[in-house]
């Protein structure tokens, strides 16, 4: 329920404006949390008042009182003095923990359906009655953000993220996975891409500083329905795994910009493996040394550009087009051709994708 710093803070600020020592004990007569010595209350007259029928009650120079959730005596609440203060200060810290219990569970049944949503483990009048209930707007503009740590369950990056969004009490952050964070971020209407995406670097950049954690963050397209907040959170997640195999350098993955990489994700491998062996048969591009595939990628980073791509390779224009005719001999592709260039690019992306789906059997 609510932790035990929560309640001797909240206790000692009633201390600090007050003057009056208070207690908060379990119905056993063990001590929580406390602003004078524990050993002060005979902890057998502590269950002997909860099991009578009194709210409050005076003994000896101490007044004790039921702190309540939901009709069951939750906690005691003892306030030390006889006094009518004592007894006002008393009901005071009664009430407000109380508020905090309220608070508390309605913190965590939040969570749970959040979590439940994101799953897709509700009924869709269940998604709006719950919603609802817990006052949670049904028609707000959402994004699902996954932030994926290195560590599991990594609680300092937890914290984080937590401390970063806690001024923003209509955002939510979860955790479904072992090795992920999710935020279900409300946004605005005039939001768009540039927005999103700066979250996404605010994400990273304080991870990296404050947490110590190398983390990639994904985001998916946003939603303006509750119900689709589940939509948004697969393509979030769909983003992070795509981002794995296909764009490994960048810690920044939007669903929007999954391009072709996505088409290929979705595809069986048994159709993967046949597209390789019609356009290459048994010589796969894996296979090539390391001096070709630097070529062809700097070659593609170029837009098939041979000049610029020269300059960058530092070599003459003339030995460049001889390594590009060198592996036109080899593949039957003239990856100068946009079209030939088009299908080497995907295979590169197809044997990357059965490379990784191999390693995950």
């Amino acid at each position: 329920m609510i932790t035990s710093q929560v309640l001797q803070k909240t206790i000692d600020e009633l201390r600090n404006i007050t003057r009056i020592d208070l207690c908060v004990m379990n119905t056993d007569g063990s001590t929580i949390v406390t602003t004078f010595p524990d050993n002060e209350v005979n902890p057998d007259s502590i269950s002997s008042f909860v099991n009578s029928a009194a709210d409050s009650q005076v003994v000896q120079d101490y007044h004790f009182f039921k702190v309540n959730d939901n009709q069951n005596v939750e906690y005691v609440l003892v306030a030390k003095g006889s006094s009518d203060d004592a007894y006002m200060i008393g009901k005071v810290a009664v009430c407000q923990i109380q508020n905090l219990i309220i608070a508390y569970k309605e913190r965590l049944d939040k969570n749970n359906f959040v979590q439940n949503l994101l799953l897709d483990n509700l009924l869709l009048v269940d998604v709006y009655n719950r919603a609802k209930k817990l006052r949670i707007d049904t028609e707000a503009r959402r994004v699902v953000y996954m932030i994926e740590t290195k560590t599991e369950k990594d609680l300092g990056a937890m914290e984080t993220v937590k401390t970063l969004f806690a001024s923003r009490p209509k955002d939510f952050i979860t955790a479904v996975e072992e090795h992920s964070i999710i935020i279900v971020k409300e946004i605005k209407d005039t939001d768009d891409e540039a927005e999103m995406e700066q979250t996404a670097h605010m994400l990273v950049d304080m991870l990296n500083a404050e947490a110590m954690s190398q983390v990639r963050v994904s985001y998916g397209n946003p939603v303006t329905e509750i119900k689709d907040v589940s939509k948004s959170y697969k393509e979030a997640k769909m983003a992070l795994e795509v981002g794995k195999i296909f764009y490994a350098e960048k810690n920044i993955v939007p669903y929007s910009r999954l391009g072709i990489g996505r088409l290929i994700y979705q595809l069986p491998v048994p159709l993967c493996e046949m597209f390789m062996r019609e356009v290459f048969g048994e010589d796969l591009p894996d296979t090539f040394d390391e001096e070709t595939l630097v070529t062809i990628n700097k070659f593609f980073e170029n837009s098939l550009n041979v000049s610029e791509t020269s300059r960058q390779l530092y070599v003459h224009r003339n030995t460049l087009v001889y390594r590009l005719e060198k592996l036109q001999k080899s593949t039957g592709l003239d990856i100068r051709v946009f079209d030939d260039a088009l299908t080497f690019k995907i295979a590169m992306m197809v044997v990357s994708y059965m490379k990784y789906m191999k390693a995950n059997e």
